[in-house]
């Protein structure tokens, strides 16, 4: 077994928690708990979830508690130690800067209203995120010119990411600054705790997981995401000419049947196979 560091960023919703339509195979979790406990092994979630709702789901679904924590959809980055979830100041800095001093308040304000946007739950905005519901058949091309059109008459440079909430059939849509996505922070976070880009899997299920999916990181979608995301995932890593960092999970390792944990773990034996999983 290799000595070196292996660090798995791992979407939390449908991704790690099984809170979708398709099973999970019996104690994949676990075996999880067990991989990610290891002393070699360091963790980040990696989430559209905001702080208070990532500690919700370590409890309800008794998943570790991270070494990292990038939350709000890239916005956030904290290092959970003994229950005090630090904020990384390096990337709040980063993200300030690349907004030019506004906060999501402000650039809410300058928007003003949006066609077929209905606003999120003030609990559900960043300070660098700015997120909206819409309908599941939301014209994307039009709506998303729409938005651009506005950013570009204020000036604002911003990163658009729109994906759907299969639990609830809603269109969900984020607003950030052009510095800040899941796999930028993966990449800060890389860079300045000196992880292997080789031994790192990033793992994900739908929309706004794609831009980290398709990196040079090695990189598993997991079986249970939906037939669009697959194949969005392979035409932009085919595009950006990363099909190898690529992995789909299609079950089979270990009997399971590579949705949600099940696949995180297919995906690092296939990337890492000196790794052993099972001690």
């Amino acid at each position: 077994m290799s000595s070196q560091r292996i660090l798995i960023c791992t979407d939390l919703d449908r991704t790690l928690l099984p809170n979708g339509p398709q099973p999970e195979s019996p104690g994949a979790r676990d075996q999880f708990a067990a991989l990610v406990a290891r002393p070699e092994v360091s963790v980040a979630y990696v989430t559209g979830r905001h702080r208070s709702l990532v500690e919700q789901a370590i409890e309800e679904f008794s998943i570790p508690v991270p070494d990292f924590v990038i939350g709000d959809v890239g916005t956030s980055l904290y290092h959970p130690q003994a229950g005090d979830w630090r904020l990384d100041s390096g990337w709040q800095q980063r993200l300030a800067a690349s907004w030019g001093g506004r906060d999501r308040q402000g650039i809410a304000d300058e928007l003003g209203e949006l066609s077929g946007l209905t606003l999120q739950e003030p609990e559900k905005q960043g300070l660098f995120k700015l997120s909206w519901y819409t309908a599941p058949d939301w014209d994307r091309a039009a709506g998303l010119a729409q938005l651009e059109a506005r950013l570009q008459a204020i000036k604002v440079a911003a990163t658009l990411i729109w994906s759907i909430d299969e639990s609830t059939d809603t269109g969900l849509l984020d607003l950030l600054p052009k510095a800040a996505s899941k796999r930028l922070a993966i990449e800060f976070l890389i860079e300045q705790e000196q992880f292997d880009p080789a031994r790192t899997i990033c793992s994900g299920d739908s929309g706004n997981d794609l831009a980290m999916l398709t990196s040079p990181l090695p990189a598993v979608l997991v079986a249970n995401a939906t037939e669009a995301v697959r194949s969005e995932a392979l035409a932009l890593a085919r595009e950006a000419g990363t099909a190898e960092s690529l992995y789909l999970a299609r079950g089979g390792y270990q009997g399971m049947n590579g949705c949600y944990a099940a696949g995180i773990l297919e995906g690092v034996a296939h990337f890492i196979p000196d790794f052993k999983l099972d001690g």
